[in-house]
């Protein structure tokens, strides 16, 4: 996947609108992934930093926008309109409405948690409201910090093989991934230790 996201944006170098919605498409698909290499890029100056920065936060706006569109479209169908207000999802739908804000604004950050609980909101209908400004403020710093770090990153290496490059890349991101579910899977721990359900699906 990282070979493929590459070499997808690699290959529309020769033209600016195409480059752009790569970069888009990459960051739809896989916004982590895809702020790593799209940094590491504009670091070896194929790729300008403000055409980097605008179209990776339009793919991940998209993103998000999709989730929620998909969760509003998933309780519009029989069979699952009646889990709206239904026991099985009452103590998933008690956690997220505890402290939304925070619940939304975390989804960029913990793997497994944007897609549970972004598709939920608009499966719950939850106010739009609130939903924008936090997954827009989370993205955004996601982006900030991954496509600063991944640029420092692509300049202090910027005359290492390529193999060796991508690989430590893909090391750090595997690292963040599993910081991420070992918080994840500790703050259920937690909850559960305190008696509280706090059930959280996750890949």
């Amino acid at each position: 996947m990282l070979l493929f996201l590459s070499n997808l944006i690699g290959g529309s170098v020769g033209s600016t609108m195409l480059l752009s919605l790569a970069i888009i498409f990459c960051a739809f698909l896989l916004e982590d992934l895809a702020i790593v290499i799209v940094g590491v890029l504009a670091a070896d100056g194929i790729i300008s930093v403000p055409i980097a920065f605008l179209s990776l936060y339009i793919g991940i706006a998209i993103g998000d926008a999709v989730l929620y569109s998909l969760g509003s479209l998933a309780r519009t169908h029989p069979r699952l309109a009646h889990y709206i207000d239904h026991d099985f999802t009452a103590p998933f739908r008690s956690w997220l409405g505890n402290r939304y804000a925070l619940h939304i604004f975390s989804g960029h950050f913990v793997p497994g948690l944007r897609f549970t609980t972004y598709a939920a909101s608009g499966f719950f209908r939850y106010p739009l409201s609130t939903f924008i400004p936090m997954a827009i403020a989370g993205g955004l710093i996601l982006e900030t910090t991954l496509f600063s770090a991944s640029y420092w990153f692509g300049s202090f290496t910027s005359e290492w093989i390529g193999p060796a490059r991508w690989g430590i890349a893909l090391v750090f991101l595997l690292m963040l991934f599993f910081i991420g579910r070992h918080n994840l899977l500790a703050y259920r721990a937690k909850k559960n230790g305190l008696g509280i359900d706090a059930d959280i699906h996750t890949p």
